[in-house]
């Protein structure tokens, strides 16, 4: 692992230019602390952060040679909610501390069976499609809703 490049430092979304490569990974993969992952091309490097960050579409990598990583979101199977209320129905998945991609005409969330059955019963409509996944950051500006640490 000693050959491997290492990234100790993630440059946000517009705050770097011209990436040498890409790592495509899925929501929950996109928190992490050390972790070695392998880009587009096949090169494998060592992510190791600081702390345990939320990484974010367009998010970059620095390697230590100087290089740039760029974070692309996978696509992912998801559930895609619409309805003629849906203030009421992200209501009820963030009562739930379901993440939640928030757009003006649907929801999407990570597919649970549970919130699935909860939603049909409030008359929600429902379809599976596959594409990134971003959901909302933590209200507290933490980028996840994993903690009700304050």
């Amino acid at each position: 692992m000693s050959s491997d490049p290492v990234s100790h430092t993630l440059h946000r979304v517009n705050h770097w230019s011209t990436a040498q490569d890409l790592v495509t990974l899925t929501y929950d993969d996109r928190f992490l602390r050390r972790k070695v992952l392998t880009t587009a091309a096949g090169e494998r490097f060592l992510v190791d952060l600081p702390q345990t960050t939320s990484l974010n579409h367009g998010d970059a990598f620095e390697l230590t040679d100087g290089r740039l990583i760029e974070v692309i979101a996978a696509k992912e199977d998801l559930l895609e909610i619409t309805g003629p209320d849906l203030t009421r129905l992200a209501w009820h998945i963030g009562n739930r501390h379901t993440p939640c991609q928030i757009e003006p005409t649907r929801l999407l969330i990570q597919h649970d069976h549970v919130i699935r059955d909860m939603l049909e019963k409030l008359g929600a409509t429902l379809r599976d499609v596959r594409e990134p996944f971003t959901p909302e950051g933590g209200a507290y500006g933490h980028g996840r809703t994993h903690s009700h640490a304050h």
